[in-house]
């Protein structure tokens, strides 16, 4: 009985972290299978669930931009949403080398 009830209690915990898991790896794939970028290219790839539709997202920071955090989604299928300056200051696109117009 205690076992079924931290079973449930955990169960919506490991969901979240099951999810975030699968959307990093699924940006990671399509990044490296298709759009033809080398690991070592990439300096981070983090799945987060926010609080805002949709609930699952992947944040990327590429080692050559290493100011900008570029927002995936990988739902139906991946493509890339967004862009941010990590210290807040405003840039163009024209400025960004891992922008994908495209998506």
């Amino acid at each position: 009985m205690i076992g079924l009830i931290v079973l449930i209690m955990i169960s919506p915990i490991l969901y979240v972290q099951i999810n975030k898991v699968m959307y990093a790896s699924k940006v990671s794939d399509y990044l490296i299978e298709e759009k033809g970028y080398k690991k070592e290219e990439i300096k981070s790839i983090e799945g987060v669930w926010g609080k805002k539709l949709p609930a699952f997202y992947v944040v990327v920071i590429f080692k050559n931009e290493p100011n900008i955090e570029y927002t995936y989604f990988a739902h139906s299928g991946v493509g890339q949403f967004e862009f941010r300056a990590v210290d807040g200051k405003e840039i163009t696109t024209d400025e960004l080398t891992n922008y994908d117009p495209k998506n």
